[in-house]
């Protein structure tokens, strides 16, 4: 995002009308990453709040789940111009890089969630 530090954040977005959560990660994950994939059960929870590179305050309601794949070759072809315009570089990380990764990563409770699932 022009004039913001580099980040980094999950596959995600929000449901859309008669959407359910685990519909709206199968769907926002097809989109962003072109994987079709069950998103399984809801692993964590969070209500973060932050503004929007619009400048919009919001106060998220956020969930995630734990995707298995594979074959984890991301597609962006379905990208919306702004994900074009935002978006430079997508990757998968190994658990042990997020602890020590050089930029922001989003949630930040990212490995606790995962280490929580796979004890």
């Amino acid at each position: 995002i022009p004039g913001r530090a580099p980040f980094w954040v999950t596959t995600g977005g929000e449901c859309e009308a008669g959407e359910n959560y685990e519909d709206a990660a199968r769907r926002e994950l097809f989109e962003e990453t072109g994987i079709t994939a069950d998103p399984g059960e809801q692993i964590a929870r969070t209500t973060p709040e932050f503004v929007t590179p619009e400048g919009e305050p919001v106060r998220a309601d956020e969930r995630y789940f734990l995707v298995r794949v594979a074959e984890p070759v991301i597609d962006t072809s379905r990208h919306t111009a702004l994900e074009r315009a935002w978006m430079n570089e997508h990757r998968w990380f190994a658990l042990d890089e997020l602890d020590d990764w050089h930029e922001a990563l989003y949630p930040e409770s990212l490995r606790t969630m995962i280490e929580r699932q796979l004890a």
